[in-house]
């Protein structure tokens, strides 16, 4: 099987715009949650999120045509095109029929079908609907403009698995690159939910965290007080290439995928397998794939929701996997810091730990205040600052609604 390394990174996130400045804030322990601006949200359970600052896509396009994109498919140009740009590919030096995109969303264009069938609710009856409205919408959209912009002719089409959507577009990339169906891919997701029907539905299901009185210490992943997620929005791009293409161009490499676990709880609709089986058997794989031992796990990057009931499943799994090794790694969850991503989480946080193997150095999980009993003591969750170690493997799980379960093996580049 071919060989596959990850030669450029994007990002658009709550805590910075992009791949330089999201590290810099997870290293610094910056909280992106504030309360909410893009609506009123004072009759809502849950007034904050973690939502993009600053972002401004007539920097990208100009005004006609950012009026066609919804707004997750203009986050996912951002990330896309920086991860474009990083990896210093050339258009006119590649076989365009042999690079694809692979983008995920797990709700897509959720704030344009809100607002049409809202415009058309407030009316008279009369059909009057945008002709961008289905376009807009549809989940595999980002995936085709992104290969519409740079002319990318390979497999093109969006992973759709709720909060693992993404990082199922990083571990389907992988797998055609290393059978052959393409050089090179450009993966990842983007979601933009914050808006009056996400941040009400989620507070239907009870999901989301209601502490409105401090916004940014509300996501507290394995903590005694954790009480729901943080909605998050943005996306991440990666660009993944096999070894001999990139070593032919003379790219640079941030690290090597090596294995990926994807699997399904068959439990229940939202709720986690208690035990995590879905998850440690997706671990599993991964780490069989990239002929990986137990032991060579150095950092694993949880889903780490902060969700009353998600959290310890996983952590069980995770002891249920590795045994006494489990004490042994750095274990943290960066949703402390940028929220739930939901189908653009799975690649943010690959970006977290392919730049955690780069600088060997793990960013912490913020927001501990109280030891919950049910997590042993004696693993290390990282609570609090970064801590440095040499990290030459690790794992970056990913889970959603629907019980899809997918966890990605990262190793350091060596020849």
């Amino acid at each position: 099987m071919r060989r596959v390394v990850i030669t450029g990174l994007g990002s658009l996130t709550p805590i910075g715009n992009n791949v330089q400045d999201y590290w810099k804030n997870l290293l610094a322990g910056v909280s992106g949650a504030a309360p909410i601006t893009k609506f009123d949200a004072s009759k809502f359970k849950t007034q904050f999120a973690c939502e993009v600052k600053n972002f401004d896509i007539l920097q990208m396009m100009d005004r006609k045509e950012a009026r066609k994109h919804d707004l997750y498919t203009q986050y996912g140009f951002a990330a896309a095109d920086e991860a474009i740009a990083d990896s210093g590919i050339k258009s006119d030096r590649l076989d365009l029929d042999r690079v694809g995109v692979i983008w995920a969303s797990g709700i897509g264009g959720i704030i344009t079908f809100y607002e049409e069938v809202r415009d058309f609710s407030r009316g008279d009856g009369t059909p009057r609907f945008n002709p961008f409205f289905i376009p807009k919408m549809i989940a595999d959209i980002t995936a085709g403009h992104i290969s519409i912009k740079h002319g990318f002719r390979g497999p093109n089409f969006a992973t759709v698995s709720a909060c693992a959507s993404s990082a199922n577009a990083i571990a389907d990339a992988l797998t055609y690159i290393k059978v052959g169906k393409a050089d090179v891919f450009i993966c990842g997701g983007s979601e933009a939910a914050v808006t009056e029907a996400g941040i009400g539905g989620f507070n239907a299901m009870h999901a989301l965290s209601t502490r409105n009185d401090s916004p940014e210490t509300a996501s507290r992943p394995f903590d005694l007080d954790r009480d729901g997620f943080v909605l998050g929005e943005g996306a991440g791009g990666l660009v993944l290439e096999e070894l001999e293409h990139a070593k032919a161009r003379g790219a640079k490499i941030y690290a090597e995928i090596v294995g990926c676990g994807m699997t399904g709880d068959a439990y229940h609709m939202t709720a986690p397998h208690p035990e995590g089986l879905g998850a440690g058997n997706a671990m599993k794989m991964a780490m069989a794939e990239g002929n990986i031992q137990l032991h060579e796990i150095d950092h694993l990057n949880t889903h780490g929701t902060s969700t009353p009931v998600g959290d310890p499943a996983e952590i069980s799994a995770i002891i249920n996997v590795f045994g006494e090794h489990a004490f042994n790694m750095n274990i943290n969850s960066t949703k402390s810091m940028h929220g739930h991503l939901l189908g653009a989480a799975g690649a943010i946080e690959a970006i977290a730990t392919i730049l955690a193997i780069k600088h060997d150095i793990i960013p912490g999980t913020i927001n501990h205040f109280t030891d919950d009993p049910v997590f042993d003591n004696r693993l290390n969750l990282t609570f609090g600052k970064p801590q440095e170690r040499t990290v030459n493997i690790a794992l970056s799980n990913t889970f959603g609604f629907g019980g899809h379960n997918v966890s990605l093996a990262f190793r350091k580049y060596t020849e």
